[in-house]
């Protein structure tokens, strides 16, 4: 009888651990069990906290494929709250505990800047998709450069990628793709959270994009004495805002002297995500003298505006624009319904008025990192051929 029992819990304990298909996520400070991914992508999470009377899971934002909060979470006799979600969609997503109604991070998640402020964040594995993962092949350099800016008077940072072969190659010249956030993140998303570096390296070393310096700067600016801000910044509105000035007269002049660019229009592009995107069509299309590729994240558009008036009427001549741009590209996630139905009308009104434009949906991603991840793959093997 004993040994029947005994089988019993081993066979029990062995198909326990089997139905476990859970792992680690990649995302978590080293050595820490939870938050962990099962196989069908669910998302396991706990939190010690004994003395709260009540523990939920956030996820940051509507859009966010983690699903919708806030969930409660459920307390053990050891005072460990915990949750499964239902299945995540793949990518990179935000999320915090509120406990007793107090926002906190997760003490086992590294901590990413989204939302303003200083987030948790988990990765859920994409199967078989590696376009954005650490493989082996060469890797470029990311740097950190301060600089001190005339326009806001203050010192500004600004994240480098630098190809591989930069260091090597000590006279070849590089054209640049500025590279901008969206709002609530800062200069380190893109590589911190987007793997935008990896994703330039893979592309790069299958031949598929041609080396080139990508800049990552902070999406604000304000003026010399006044306190600094994360608020959302020259979306798209068609008003030059003072961030705009920074990356025409502070930004690319530094950029210029520093490392060894190609400098004229034909080797200059921008690109950015959300308001990130915003700012992209704005700076770029009032200052066509300096860049001719244009990429545009899951932006805020309004397609209903007059094509002929919009952005100092830099479409008011399609023959002139479609010569003097060489690429003019939207993205946007099918999950994301008012970024996804802008940029269609955007691209239509386009379209319509012979104005040479590509047009790229994610499939079943909203707005969110896997979204912009897979925007940058498309269009950077674009830039600069």
């Amino acid at each position: 009888m004993r040994r029947t029992t005994f089988l019993s819990l081993l066979i029990c304990g062995i198909a326990w651990a089997q139905a476990d298909d859970s792992r680690p996520a990649i995302s978590n400070v080293r050595g820490a069990q939870y938050p962990r991914v099962h196989a069908d992508l669910r998302v396991s999470l706990r939190l010690k906290a004994p003395d709260a009377k009540k523990v939920q899971l956030q996820p940051g934002g509507d859009d966010n494929g983690l699903g919708h909060g806030p969930m409660d979470m459920i307390r053990a006799d050891d005072g460990t709250w915990s949750i499964t979600t239902p299945p995540a969609v793949p990518g990179f997503h935000y999320y915090w505990f509120l406990v007793d109604g107090v926002a906190m991070s997760d003490p086992a998640s590294e901590t990413y800047f989204g939302w303003g402020k200083e987030c948790s964040g988990i990765e859920v594995p994409d199967n078989g998709v590696d376009f954005y993962a650490a493989k082996d092949v060469p890797h470029g350099e990311v740097r950190i450069h301060w600089y001190s800016s005339k326009t806001t008077q203050a010192w500004r940072r600004a994240y480098i990628y630098t190809p591989a072969e930069y260091d090597r190659k000590t006279r070849a010249r590089y054209p640049v793709l500025y590279l901008q956030h969206g709002a609530g993140e800062d200069e380190r998303g893109w590589t911190n959270q987007g793997r935008a570096n990896f994703i330039l390296d893979n592309l790069i070393a299958g031949g598929k994009a041609k080396p080139m310096i990508v800049v990552m700067e902070q999406g604000y600016a304000t003026p010399p004495g006044e306190a600094q801000t994360t608020t959302p910044q020259g979306r798209g509105t068609g008003q030059p805002s003072l961030f705009e000035q920074v990356v025409v007269g502070d930004l690319i002049p530094m950029i210029d002297a520093t490392y060894r660019t190609r400098s004229d229009r034909d080797h200059r592009a921008m690109a950015g995500l959300s308001m990130g995107g915003g700012q992209t069509l704005q700076i770029t299309l009032t200052h066509l003298n300096m860049f001719s590729w244009i990429g545009s994240f899951s932006a805020p558009l309004r397609g209903g505006q007059d094509l002929k008036t919009a952005y100092s009427g830099a479409f008011a001549d399609p023959a002139a624009f479609n010569k003097q741009v060489h690429l003019l590209w939207f993205g946007a996630g099918t999950g994301e319904e008012r970024m996804l139905k802008g940029a269609l009308a955007m691209h239509d009104a386009l379209e319509k008025a012979g104005i040479k434009n590509v047009f790229y949906q994610s499939p079943g991603t909203a707005h969110e990192w896997q979204t912009w991840r897979r925007d940058l793959n498309e269009f950077a093997p674009l830039l600069f051929k």
